[in-house]
């Protein structure tokens, strides 16, 4: 039986609770920003349809990108030399994740991204926590992402594009930025054939959790970030 979470309930450890093969690991509780950065800081998240209690997911295998590792295909760098778009950080962080909530997904019939969820993030934006990176043509929103930031360890949450590759561009220039910043890990939570294109892998939930905790305990001031320099010039 899956653990029901009240309020005050402390997630179960990973290492002892009894979790479901595909991950499910607890439902209830809040989405809080305590609780949801609790989670995060554990290797948890909250991923659950309007209708349902808050679930709280931890997989094993874990879907993860090392910022260094991001694959740029031939066609994606010819995109990114392209100079008709500009990358800026956390200055649409409601319109992103709306467009994340509305953008439809192969074999999804809804969105995981509920009223609920957008005003828990944007919360969490507000606090310096959630960030989002946008790429804009002409003044148009044209594709980005967001996700959560603790320590020196990157949460990605959802992309959208509304011109083809713009979500590739912004992850691009994410992993780019964090590599810069001295992030360690991009947490994909699932795997995809999108996110496997791009670099990510997946990696043992045990190796994951090791890794996790080193980066979280990196003391980084949380404060939403700069646009200046996140467009830079790709060779």
């Amino acid at each position: 039986m899956i653990p029901w979470l009240e309020a005050a309930t402390p997630f179960p450890s990973l290492r002892e609770a009894l979790i479901e093969p595909n991950g499910l690991l607890c439902a209830g509780a809040d989405l809080s920003p305590r609780r949801i950065v609790d989670a995060y800081r554990q290797g948890i998240f909250p991923w659950f349809s309007a209708g349902q209690p808050i679930l709280w997911w931890s997989p094993d295998p874990r879907m993860v990108l090392f910022p260094a590792e991001f694959r740029i295909s031939r066609s994606l760098r010819r995109t990114l030399r392209n100079v008709c778009y500009e990358i800026r950080l956390d200055s649409a962080f409601p319109e992103v994740i709306r467009a994340c909530a509305e953008t439809p997904r192969s074999g999804q019939p809804g969105t995981w991204i509920t009223q609920e969820m957008q005003r828990a993030y944007q919360q969490l934006f507000e606090l310096g926590i959630a960030h989002s990176v946008e790429v804009w043509s002409d003044e148009q929103l044209i594709g980005g992402l967001y996700g959560l930031a603790i320590g020196r360890m990157f949460y990605g949450e959802s992309m959208f594009s509304r011109r083809t590759n713009a979500s590739k561009i912004a992850a691009a220039h994410l992993a780019r930025f964090l590599e810069a910043q001295g992030f360690g890990m991009i947490d994909c939570q699932m795997n995809t054939a999108h996110l496997a294109s791009l670099g990510a892998r997946e990696i043992a939930r045990d190796d994951f959790i090791a890794r996790l905790d080193l980066l979280v305990a990196l003391k980084v001031e949380q404060s939403h970030w700069p646009t200046a320099g996140a467009s830079q010039p790709w060779l």
